[in-house]
């Protein structure tokens, strides 16, 4: 397999990468990324359609006469944090970065793209599914409802995501359940602004958001079962702009994540009245506003097995980790292997910063690994 990571483009695939994370883009707003690697692509010589839930891109290239078809799918939307990092191909766009690794995603699929394209070593069909809008739960569902698996058909789906804490360029398979649906919720809590000085004359959702904030935790607390998982997070609390003005309303982004469908329903049926009830005792309106669900993502047993035999013969059997770890993020991908079966894997990056962190930095060096792995998987399915 070292001889195939020399034969990749490398040098292509750090300006590609480069030049998305220097321009990134966030979840359905994608437009300029997604011209530029169907232009990647196209140049390759794909047949590629544009469009597919919005910005979404499959590219498809058929070799001999195989009946077989094969899809592999990249994300390419950006977060919208800060970036901190001092790289040379820092982020241009204030307050929007690449900080899960998205670029480097898609950079691992045009670099498997244009080697299976030049070198041709299999019998069927290759379908590159390049995805937007996965941080919002949004681009994979999008993809699905506008024909994705009906208007280009295969066999198997598959996905990979790099993953910080787990050893650099080792592979990590897991058959079932392996990472959590997500419920990405708005709350607006409603009181009566005023006066700093004159709290008497205001109803303040400041006060009452943050008890709010402190009874969700008991949610998994005190109804989750020590043996499932879950989690209740609130990501953002925004209210009022001065240290005198009582707000006139608070908002609270929840990130909701469980593991079954009975821990979802209740979990969500219990922030539903945690939210009323708190905002009542302390004479406050509430609203919510419900995300897109997401999916728990279930690998299929088979083709994981699969998967990672392939990465093994590939990379040898030291690089490849089975079974692998479990996660409470999330991912839309679960909605394609509704559909398809297949598998998604994990790419260590080594001992870096945490994916959505500030100073997350995707490593260069896995990059000819996630492609190498891409072309195993195609050629290998695709005898």
């Amino acid at each position: 397999m070292n001889a195939l990571v020399n034969e990749l483009d490398q040098a292509s695939m750090k300006e590609w990468f480069e030049h998305m994370h220097r321009t990134p883009e966030l979840s359905m707003q994608e437009e300029k990324t997604a011209e530029y690697i169907a232009g990647l692509v196209r140049g390759f010589g794909y047949e590629v359609e544009t469009g597919v839930g919005k910005y979404g891109i499959v590219a498809s290239l058929t070799v001999g006469d195989g009946d077989n078809a094969i899809g592999l799918r990249a994300d390419f939307d950006a977060l919208p944090i800060e970036e901190v990092n001092a790289l040379p191909y820092k982020s241009s766009v204030a307050g929007v970065a690449h900080l899960c690794g998205h670029d480097g995603h898609t950079t691992m699929l045009l670099g498997a793209a244009k080697y299976l394209a030049e070198k041709k070593n299999f019998n069927g069909t290759v379908r590159l599914i390049f995805q937007p809008g996965e941080e919002t739960m949004q681009g994979g569902p999008a993809m699905i409802e506008d024909g994705l698996f009906e208007r280009f058909p295969v066999d198997a789906v598959f996905g990979m995501h790099n993953m910080p804490g787990l050893e650099l360029g080792k592979l990590y398979f897991t058959p079932g359940e392996v990472m959590a649906a997500v419920d990405n919720w708005e709350v607006e809590i409603t009181g009566k602004g005023g006066h700093g000085a004159m709290p008497e004359l205001s109803i303040d959702p400041v006060v009452a958001g943050s008890s709010l904030v402190m009874a969700l935790q008991t949610i998994v607390a005190r109804n989750v079962s020590p043996a499932n998982r879950a989690v209740v997070t609130v990501g953002a609390f925004l209210a009022g702009n001065a240290g005198n003005v009582i707000a006139h309303s608070a908002i609270l982004r929840l990130s909701i994540r469980t593991t079954t469908p009975e821990d979802r329903v209740m979990v969500l049926h219990n922030v539903r009245r945690l939210v009323a009830t708190q905002a009542e005792a302390f004479g406050c309106t509430s609203e919510i506003r419900e995300g897109v669900a997401g999916a728990v993502l279930v690998n299929d047993a088979a083709e994981t097995e699969k998967a990672a035999e392939i990465a093994r013969n590939a990379f040898g059997e030291d690089q490849v980790v089975f079974p692998g770890p479990t996660y409470l993020g999330s991912e839309d991908f679960a909605f394609m292997l509704q559909k398809q079966k297949g598998t998604y894997c994990f790419l260590g990056n080594g001992d870096t910063k945490m994916v959505h962190h500030p100073e997350f930095v995707f490593n260069q060096d896995i990059l000819p690994i996630g492609a190498a792995y891409w072309v195993a998987l195609t050629e290998g399915h695709l005898r």
